[in-house]
């Protein structure tokens, strides 16, 4: 063989090699993208929940619009049972196939905070069960929504 085929070879080879590593980031970054929209759709689809418990009287089984989202007007256990999500992990904490997510109040609002499955912009961490994951930023995709008691939703991606 000649130099120039060898030359040709290894070039080919290179350039194949390059070419691979190009689709594995992509593949990968598309994969955390549509793991950030999962959550935050699974998010969404609970604070929509929320609400309609929030909302509806409580001789339907709602909390019957109470002033605000506090434990003392609207206990986490009994939304709960009003949210259709079977695998809950604690009274506050429950998964789904895109990932973990945490019930907790303020004064006056709902805070679903969730954990992606995928490793987001800060690399990988792992999230135990229990541990609120807004503390559980470090690495996986995260994001956290905020429900008003008059609907309003505010979410913020955490990673």
């Amino acid at each position: 063989m000649g130099t120039q085929q060898i030359l040709l070879i290894v070039l080919s080879v290179i350039i194949v090699g390059i070419a691979v590593a190009v689709g594995i980031t992509m593949f990968q970054s598309q994969a955390v993208n549509q793991n950030r929209q999962a959550i935050i759709a699974d998010m969404n689809n609970m604070a929509s929940e929320a609400m309609a418990y929030y909302k509806t009287p409580t001789s339907h089984g709602g909390a019957g619009s109470p002033s605000g989202w506090n434990a003392t007007d609207v206990t986490l256990g009994d939304l709960e049972s009003w949210l259709s999500y079977k695998d809950w992990t604690s009274a506050t904490d429950f998964e789904t196939d895109n990932g973990f997510y945490a019930l907790g109040t303020t004064t006056d609002s709902l805070v679903i905070s969730g954990v992606g499955t995928e490793d987001g912009n800060a690399g990988s961490i792992t999230w135990d069960k229990g541990q609120t994951p807004t503390n559980a930023t470090d690495g996986n995709v995260a994001a956290e929504l905020t429900v008003s008691p008059t609907g309003n939703i505010t979410t913020a991606i955490k990673n």
